[in-house]
């Protein structure tokens, strides 16, 4: 049911002043041309090694990235990206550094920071993960700034802030304009809070996009959450209907458990 690019921007500004040699304007030209083509070469590497990664190639991001790296070892983008190929061959140290090096040189990086905020998060270091995700939520110019949020939500349910997840939750709900995760994870929350009355029309909201795409199905998440407010709003039918589903298709699931525990505690 649930279903990497940005470039570093240098801004040049060449002052001409009367009585500078022309052969000096050209050579000064010729310098930013270089400089420009350095960076389009950058970009083009990281864009490639980003695209490896989402494939799960890191062989080959590896080779792209470090020719970015050969090309400008201070680039945000390449270190952030090559922390990613770090994190996913397990060399969790040398990503971190990676990733602090990248926030280190740039850090309006909001990219690179949203990658170790969930990478921080990852690891379990929820406190650490919370505040990278909090400051990349704030550019407001981000393109991704809905999942930033979303990743914020997890990062204060985990610390124990069910309010403050449902706050980032919502936030990320209104930039995504009803993703789908969002709609579930608020519900979910907010159920949590005992606010049955909000999170029931977020729930609503959730299945009837379920009703007009037939390729979205119920996870074991939604059917409890489902079952939980329906139960708390004694419609029995519904309740029944989802607690039949999350039987026959998730029965080794962790939320059929938890139902069992439910309704054997008469909760």
């Amino acid at each position: 049911m649930y279903r990497l690019s940005s470039a570093k921007r240098y801004f040049l500004a060449l002052l001409l002043l009367a009585g500078f040699l022309s052969g000096c304007v050209t050579t000064s030209d010729s310098r930013f041309s270089r400089e420009a083509d350095r960076d389009d070469a950058v970009d083009s590497f990281v864009q490639l090694g980003t695209a490896y990664i989402a494939q799960g190639n890191t062989e080959r991001a590896r080779t792209h990235l470090e020719r970015a790296l050969e090309l400008d070892p201070q680039s945000a983008p390449a270190l952030s990206a090559m922390g990613l190929v770090y994190r996913s061959e397990g060399e969790t140290g040398h990503a971190e550094d990676a990733f602090r090096k990248a926030l280190s040189n740039d850090a309006s990086y909001t990219r690179g920071r949203a990658y170790y905020g969930a990478f921080l998060y990852g690891e379990g270091r929820y406190q650490e993960a919370r505040e990278q995700f909090r400051r990349a939520s704030e550019n407001t110019s981000y393109d991704e700034r809905s999942s930033v949020f979303f990743n914020l939500g997890m990062a204060e349910e985990r610390l124990g802030n069910l309010q403050a997840a449902a706050d980032a939750y919502r936030r990320s709900l209104e930039l995504g304009r009803g993703d789908v995760r969002s709609l579930l994870a608020l519900s979910r929350t907010l159920t949590d809070l005992g606010e049955y009355d909000r999170a029931g029309a977020y729930y609503g909201q959730l299945t009837d996009m379920m009703a007009r795409n037939p390729r979205m199905v119920h996870s074991p998440e939604s059917l409890l959450t489902g079952i939980r407010i329906a139960r708390h709003f004694g419609d029995r039918d519904r309740e029944s209907s989802l607690a039949l589903q999350l039987k026959n298709n998730y029965p080794d699931s962790v939320e059929y458990q938890q139902y069992r525990a439910l309704i054997s505690n008469g909760q």
